[in-house]
Order: structure tokens, then C-alpha cells, then sequence
């Protein structure tokens, strides 16, 4: 499979539409930029462009949509509350096309700019990586993602910053461009930090604040805090070190989990991929036969979630609602699990002839798809990292379903004995 996926990267070079010069900010972290108002001191929000904004063109990160899709009628449910408020949106950000790529390189729209290590060509993750850009170089207060196998969380790691993932079906999806809706997709906030994720959930669930403040209320330390710890084959020592030395610090009770829930857990990895990969198929296979306008990359992802429907994708489905069993078992056990979000440091921006092995490389290192499949809440945040070159890896903590506030209040405690 990964050779077709070479074969057709190598063979992109016709039917490739120029660069727009759409991305209206340095750093390549929105598609539609709007300054705000230098007099304003309301919270500032950037909006992925997935996710309609009434009389603008949700682009999904590709030129062939952009070119050839009207302007929304009407906003996406999620920016309601944010319109109530008079929020002041400062652009829809940028992605990976058809937010189907991790790396989150954008052949079209230009690759936003990881702000992590400025002296090397990182990738920023995607999808979301507008998103998490735009909120490391300081241009939103906080940001909307979406997130289907990793797409908020992994570029929350790659930049430094924090991401939620929420419960699935939390948050509504209508007006959200689709990836796999029916079992993954999500809507979540981003931030520089927990309070401020606080804040962007509180503009996706009205009321958020209040539960936050009662979740801090009543669990104001980590001392009565039971914490899973996942260990995963292949993690950089230097991360799993990490993560273990922050929830030290923050002074969980961490319990190692064992071998039988790490075997599931590498299940519902390769389930949860199979699902994404297809729904890619389902969504956007349309897009395919498009000879200009889409990139061989984009069409190296779709060809494979097409094998993916074919060959494993009822079974994957057959098998959801047992992961889902053995997360809620789990839960029984401790109140959340802590793991890295991704097993080793962010890569460089791969050359166009290495495109779809890194890709498939960039799948493996990430840890989050799993949560996805379940349908639960993860945070990801950022703790140091003993490293030459990066100075933060990321910590994601899992939650039980709707365990959003319970989740950040844990995410505090760590950033609290966290700064970088």
C-alpha cells in the first residue's frame, strides 16, 4: 500500500494549479485573515476552515474547493454562542487539505510555520495547523479545531500549545465540513494554555465555565487524583521521561496500566486508522478523478481509505463497541490515563518524494486516534523535554465521556508545575 501511495506522490507534476497567495498572515496560519480592531479587548477567535462561516467559502484547505464552492449561507452551529457574544473572529485558518493529511503540509495554501524550533523546517501536524499556529505566534486568543483521528491534539504538540478533543456528539457538527462524522469527527478549542482552552470551551458549550470552577472546586490538588499510565512500544525514551517527571510533579497517584489494556489499546490504533482512512473515502473520494485542483498527496490518502472501506472497515466498526467497554472498565479503575500524544519529537517537512512514507510514518507516531474511536475527551498539553533542539513535548491526558471540565481542572495542575 505505502508503495501505491509513493507511486502516485511521484506521479504528481500535471493538472497542479499554481500556488494561490491566499494565506494572509507571515506564517502561512490563516487562509482568510481579518486583522482586529486595535481599540478591541474582546477575546480574539480564528476559526478552521472547515467550518462555515455565513458568506465566506469554507476552502477545507483545498484550491479545487475554494474555486469551486459559494460562500456559506449561514454559520456552523458551533459559532453560535461565539456570535451571541460578539466575539471578534480574525480569520478562518489553515489546514492540510481536506484535513486529511497529519503532517500538515498544504501543497496549495503554503504549510503553516511550526513556531517550535524557528532555525528547523518542522511540520506544524494537522490537521488543524493553522489553528495551532496562529495561537503559538500570538495572532487568536484561542481557536477552533476539529479533530477526527489526532487533528487538533498532534498540532497542539507540534506547536507547543494546548488542545482539547471533546466527547463525540458534544458539540455540533452541522455546518463542519466532513471527514468521518458518523464515528470520529469532532470540535474542540485551542490555546497558549489551559485557562484559555477553558474559555474556548465555555464558547462551544455555554455554562463550561461554571462546571470548570466546580470541577476545580472539588478537586483543588492532584493529591485525589488516580492517574493510568500507558506505556507504548516505540516511544522516545525521553518522552515517556517526560511525561513521567510532570505527573510527579503535578503529585498524581499514577498507576502503570497493564499489558492486556496496552494490546487493546494498539487495536483500537489500528481500528480507529481504518475508520478515518475510510471515512476519508466516504467524504471526499468524489474528489479523486479531479485532475487539477487536488494534490497527489491528498490523492495517495484517498485511494487508501478507499482500500480501507473495502477490506476493514465493518469489522473495524464490529469491534467499537468494545474498546469502548474496555475504556469505561478502565475508568472504573482510575479517573483518567496519561500517555505522550506523539512517541517521538516532530519531524521535518518531508520532500515531495518522501511525502506518503512520511505520512504514514507521522500516523504511527501519534497517539490519539484510539480516543477517537471511543468517542471520549483528551488534552493534550505541552511539559519540557530534556532536548538539544525542542523544549516541550506534549502529555495527553484521557478522560471518561463528558469529563471536559474534570480533564482541564488535571491539565491545570500539571501547567501549573509545568512552565516551560
Amino acid at each position: 500500500m505505502l508503495v501505491g501511495l509513493l507511486l502516485v506522490t511521484l506521479l504528481d507534476g500535471c493538472g497542479v494549479l499554481q500556488r494561490p497567495s491566499a494565506s494572509y498572515s507571515y506564517d502561512h496560519a490563516f487562509i482568510r485573515y481579518w486583522p482586529p480592531r486595535k481599540e478591541s479587548r474582546s477575546l480574539r477567535l480564528a476559526v478552521k476552515d472547515l467550518i462555515d462561516m455565513k458568506g465566506v467559502v469554507t476552502t477545507a484547505g483545498s484550491h479545487y474547493v475554494a474555486e469551486t464552492t459559494q460562500p456559506a449561507t449561514s454559520d456552523a452551529v458551533c459559532l453560535m454562542i461565539a456570535r451571541a457574544r460578539n466575539v471578534q473572529i480574525v480569520g478562518k485558518t489553515n489546514l492540510s487539505e481536506l484535513a486529511v493529511a497529519p503532517s500538515g503540509v498544504n501543497d496549495f495554501f503554503g504549510t503553516p510555520r511550526s513556531p517550535l524550533n524557528k532555525h528547523s523546517n518542522l511540520i506544524p501536524g494537522g490537521s488543524s495547523c493553522g489553528s495551532a499556529v496562529a495561537i503559538a505566534n500570538g495572532l487568536a486568543d484561542i481557536a477552533f479545531g476539529t479533530d477526527t483521528a489526532g487533528s487538533i491534539r498532534v498540532p497542539a504538540a507540534c506547536c507547543g500549545i494546548v488542545g482539547l478533543k471533546t466527547t463525540f456528539g458534544l458539540v455540533s457538527l452541522q455546518g463542519v465540513f466532513p471527514v468521518e462524522p458518523k464515528h470520529l469527527d469532532t470540535v474542540g478549542p485551542m490555546a497558549k494554555d489551559v485557562d484559555h482552552v477553558v474559555q474556548g470551551m465555555d464558547l462551544l458549550q455555554d455554562g463550561f465555565v461554571a462546571r470548570y470552577r466546580a470541577a476545580v472546586a472539588a478537586k483543588p490538588s492532584a493529591k485525589k487524583i488516580r492517574i493510568g499510565r500507558l506505556y507504548l512500544t516505540g516511544t522516545d525514551p525521553k518522552i515517556d521521561q517526560a511525561v513521567d517527571e510532570a505527573l510527579v510533579r503535578a503529585k498524581f497517584e499514577v498507576v502503570p496500566l497493564d499489558q492486556v489494556f496496552k494490546d487493546k489499546w494498539d487495536q483500537a490504533k489500528r481500528d480507529g486508522n481504518t475508520l478515518a482512512a475510510a471515512g476519508v473515502w466516504i467524504s471526499d473520494g468524489k474528489f479523486f478523478d479531479k485532475l487539477i485542483g487536488v494534490s497527489a498527496r491528498t490523492k495517495a490518502i484517498i485511494a487508501l481509505g478507499g482500500f480501507d472501506f473495502v477490506t476493514n472497515y465493518q469489522s473495524a466498526v464490529r469491534r467499537q463497541a468494545a474498546w469502548q467497554q474496555a475504556l469505561h472498565d478502565t475508568f472504573e479503575r482510575v479517573d483518567f490515563i496519561a500517555l505522550p500524544t506523539l512517541q517521538k519529537l516532530p519531524p521535518k517537512i518531508p520532500t515531495a518524494a518522501t511525502a506518503a512514507f512520511n505520512e504514514a510514518q507521522i500516523l504511527n507516531l501519534q497517539n490519539t486516534v484510539p480516543v477517537n474511536f471511543a468517542g471520549n475527551p483528551a488534552l493534550a498539553l505541552p511539559i519540557p523535554v530534556s532536548d538539544k533542539i525542542l523544549p516541550a513535548t506534549s502529555l495527553q491526558l484521557v478522560g471518561p465521556r463528558l469529563s471536559e471540565a474534570d480533564l482541564l481542572n488535571a491539565g491545570r495542575l500539571v501547567e501549573a508545575r509545568s512552565r516551560l
